[in-house]
């Protein structure tokens, strides 16, 4: 059975999990965070889950992919560490983060929802800024022409 790397949601959710666990030490500070953890999720996490790191190839490799697909600044430092980790590892990642998800098929790391669907095709994002209408292919915050905020849009074709 191919190893899975827990992200937040999958521990948040209840669901039972099998085979060989794995998530970051991130998750856990977020886990912390959100939520106080309860019995059950620590003697999971205790029992059954292993921490790992992502090596700082792997992590610059995730980033670089990010800036081709848009996801750069829709991901969280936690996110792109599950990313490389699983990326390392061979593992499939275990998400509801369409983000998350649109970035592991991108580079070649399966991916498996939660409770949730998951996502139906890769999709490229471009930022539009919401004061002057420009279109940018990286996100930039604020706009460098006018100083307005920038929205997320789907890129064309």
């Amino acid at each position: 059975m191919t190893p899975r790397i827990l992200d937040t949601s999958a521990l948040m959710s209840g669901r039972p999990f099998d085979g060989e666990l794995f998530t970051t030490d991130d998750v856990l500070r977020e886990l912390r965070r959100l939520t106080a953890l309860t019995p059950q999720l620590t003697t999971f996490l205790d029992l059954k889950v292993r921490v790992v790191s992502p090596s700082r190839e792997s992590l610059a490799a995730v980033r670089a992919a990010s800036e081709g697909t848009g996801d750069a600044h829709r991901l969280s430092p936690t996110d792109f560490g599950l990313l490389a980790v699983a990326s390392e590892m061979g593992a499939t990642i275990v998400t509801d983060d369409y983000s998350i998800q649109n970035l592991a098929e991108v580079v070649g790391v399966p991916h498996e929802p939660v409770l949730e669907r998951g996502i139906k095709e890769v999709v490229h994002w471009q930022y539009r800024c919401t004061g002057c209408g420009r279109d940018f292919e990286s996100w930039a915050d604020p706009c460098p022409v006018c100083g307005a905020k920038l929205r997320t849009m789907r890129a064309r074709g």
